[in-house]
C-alpha cells in the first residue's frame, strides 16, 4: 500500500444499514467514471462486505460514521472501509481478493479495513482515463439562464399577500 495513489474518491456514511445500499451507489459511480467497469461487481461486493460488517458492528442507539474510499494505487484499485468507531481491527478472510486484503487498528482509535484489485489487463494507476470537468457551464445552461420572464406584478401581489396571511393571527 506505499504505492503513489494516482486517484482517490471516499465517501462518509453513517453506520446504519443504508450505508450498505449508498455505498454500492457510490462504488459503481466512481469505477464507471473512471472508466473500470468490468471491475464494478467485485469492488461492489468487497466494500458491501466491509461496511455490512462495520454496521453490525456498531452500536445502534449511538451509531459512528464509516468511511468508503476508493483509490487508484500502482496497477491496483483499493478499495477501503474505515470505521471511526471500532475499537479493534476485525478479521478479514484470507480468500477475499486473493489474500491481497487486511485490517488493522488506527492510532487515534477505529479501524481500517482494505483490499487491493488488481487493475484489468495490465492498466496502471496514471492510465487510467479519469473524468474531466469544466469549470464552465455548459452551453445549454448558459442560454436558459439568459432568459428573463416579465413578472407580473399582481402575481407578486397575490403570492405576498398569501405568505402574510399567516404572519399575526
Amino acid at each position: 500500500m506505499n504505492t503513489p495513489t494516482a486517484q482517490v474518491d471516499d465517501l462518509r456514511l453513517i453506520a446504519l444499514p443504508s450505508a450498505v445500499n449508498c455505498t454500492e451507489l457510490f462504488v459503481r459511480f466512481s469505477l464507471t467514471e473512471w472508466s473500470l467497469r468490468s471491475m464494478i461487481d467485485e469492488a461492489c461486493t468487497l466494500a458491501a462486505q466491509f461496511v455490512t460488517a462495520a454496521v453490525d458492528s456498531a452500536d445502534q442507539e449511538s451509531p459512528g460514521f464509516i468511511t468508503v474510499r476508493l483509490r487508484l494505487s500502482g496497477e491496483s484499485l483499493v478499495v477501503e472501509v474505515e470505521d471511526e468507531s471500532a475499537t479493534e481491527a476485525p478479521a478479514v478472510s484470507p480468500n477475499l481478493a486473493n489474500g491481497r486484503c487486511d485490517s488493522t487498528a488506527l492510532s487515534g482509535g477505529g479501524s481500517l479495513v482494505w483490499c487491493e484489485l488488481p487493475l484489468p489487463g495490465g492498466v496502471s494507476a496514471d492510465s487510467v482515463p479519469l473524468p474531466r470537468r469544466s469549470p464552465k457551464r455548459s452551453a445549454p445552461a448558459e442560454g436558459a439562464a439568459e432568459v428573463t420572464a416579465e413578472i407580473d406584478p399582481e402575481v407578486i401581489k397575490r403570492l405576498l399577500t398569501g405568505l402574510n396571511r399567516g404572519v399575526g393571527d
